[in-house]
């Protein structure tokens, strides 16, 4: 599973060993940073000689992602949950605050622009096209604000504004059905058409999976 991609050294992350014992064995209910991840990430998608290049996540060059590794099985909406991403927010009294602003610095070094969990039992039996995907995804949540005129933002320092991102579409199938897609939200009409190609990389479905997604439809 742990196959090379074109450019040297880029090698797929596996999840680690202690997470994947049989249950009495292995202990449960852990989360372990994975800097290799982004090594990974930042080598094979964001580079643009990387093997899985993709323009769309250029802003994520300046951002600082911390992944993480878990064997905590998350089902919601009847769901199994194998990747989430989130913004690292503290609406809390000062000391919870000051708790989680200090394991997210244990374990990343500094407080992140964005945290993306994934299931270690998951990625340990998934293929790499599907791995490929699970990850793409939770990169596409994590977003760059865009002002009125759907320019990017940016900060005084000139770096990217970094925001939570959903879908490109969101509509009803009976919609598109009776309307047609040109008359349908958003950007569906283009969802269509891409449909029409076959796949850049591979034909997998992540979003029934992705934690960020099913909070989203709750």
């Amino acid at each position: 599973m742990a196959a090379k991609n074109q450019r040297s050294g880029s090698i797929r992350p596996m999840p680690p060993e202690s997470l994947l014992l049989s249950e009495g064995g292995a202990l449960w209910g852990q989360f372990l940073p994975a800097p290799e991840i982004e090594a990974w990430v930042r080598a094979v998608i964001l580079e643009e000689d990387g093997n899985l290049f993709n323009e769309d996540h250029i802003h994520l060059r300046e951002a600082s992602i911390g992944f993480l590794w878990t064997n905590v099985q998350y089902i919601r909406q009847a769901h199994q949950v194998v990747g989430t991403a989130e913004m690292p927010m503290f609406r809390c009294g000062a000391w919870q605050k000051g708790r989680q602003e200090q394991q997210l610095r244990e374990w990343f070094g500094d407080v992140p622009d964005f945290v993306i969990t994934l299931d270690a039992l998951y990625a340990a039996t998934a293929s790499d096209a599907v791995w490929a995907a699970v990850v793409e995804h939770e990169l596409y949540h994590c977003g760059q604000e865009r002002d009125a005129f759907g320019s990017p933002k940016f900060t005084q320092s000139g770096l990217p504004k970094f925001q939570m991102r959903g879908h490109d579409v969101e509509e009803f199938v009976g919609i598109v059905r009776r309307y047609g897609a040109g008359n349908s939200a958003g950007a569906t009409a283009k969802l269509v058409e891409a449909s029409k190609n076959a796949p850049a990389i591979a034909n997998v479905d992540i979003a029934r999976a992705c934690g960020t997604c099913l909070l989203k439809a709750a």
